[in-house]
């Protein structure tokens, strides 16, 4: 069934163009079922609602930085990895974000700390609320160039802003003195203002001798791991079940 030109150019004209491709289809299924006005009208805003919510999700996923789109719901449950899959399913309520409370998932190499993370995170997406996923390393090479770039205080703004900072691979290296203060300045701004999920290879009580000062070090953790909801994964690495297991040409490796 054709749309009539006139309607396709108004439907521009309000910014409705995007209708356009399932009019045919809509009009078809009001005849079949009798629809009044108000019913196809109401049926046609609802699938331009219902667009403008996919593509803003789409928007706010995208801004949030994430390295996979991933749910929960894809997980292979079947990788030999030790959990708490209740405490797990807890942090899926998002009530720690609520109470502006950290999260912390240690574990060794690839037993899918990044992956439950940007689960968390896109969860929290869907529920509306801002998330920025961003590598530790990054971060606080992010910020040392804005000191050497006079924006400091613009980058800082950056990552105060989002309500839950996902500050992944945490602890590979040890901190320098003025990645120490950087970082140390960052926990305790947002500190019951917002929330952290930070993901480590190492264990909580290996991080005061990441710090170039114990001091720093010490307060920081006061606030950031002690009260936190710590999460341990163990178990071999999920990455060793994704490796190619042979040559393009189908020789084997």
């Amino acid at each position: 069934m054709s749309v009539d030109a006139d309607l396709l150019r108004l439907l521009k004209r309000l910014k409705l163009g995007a209708l356009a491709p399932t009019l045919p289809e809509r009009l078809t299924l009001a005849r079949a079922q009798q629809l009044d006005y108000a019913a196809f009208l109401t049926l046609l805003l609802a699938d331009e609602v219902a667009r403008r919510d996919s593509v803003a999700l789409d928007r706010r996923l995208q801004r949030a930085g994430f390295e996979d789109r991933i749910s929960l719901d894809t997980v292979d449950w079947g990788a030999p990895i030790q959990l708490d899959r209740r405490r797990l399913q807890a942090l899926f309520t998002l009530e720690f974000l609520r109470r502006k409370e950290h999260v912390i998932l240690v574990g060794p190499v690839g037993v899918g700390k990044t992956l439950f993370a940007q689960c968390v995170g896109a969860a929290a997406v869907r529920a509306g609320h801002s998330v920025l996923f961003v590598r530790a390393d990054a971060l606080l090479r992010d910020l040392a160039q804005a000191r050497a770039d006079h924006s400091l205080a613009k980058a800082f703004r950056a990552y105060l802003a989002p309500e839950l900072l996902i500050l992944d691979d945490f602890g590979l290296h040890r901190l320098s003195a003025q990645q120490s203060s950087d970082l140390y300045d960052l926990i305790i701004e947002r500190h019951r203002r917002s929330s952290f999920l930070i993901t480590s290879n190492r264990a909580v009580d290996e991080w005061l001798g990441l710090w170039d000062d114990p001091l720093l070090g010490n307060s920081a953790l006061d606030r950031l791991a002690n009260g936190a909801h710590q999460l341990v994964i163990e178990g071999p690495s999920y990455r060793a079940k994704l490796a190619p297991t042979g040559w393009p040409d189908g020789s084997s490796l």
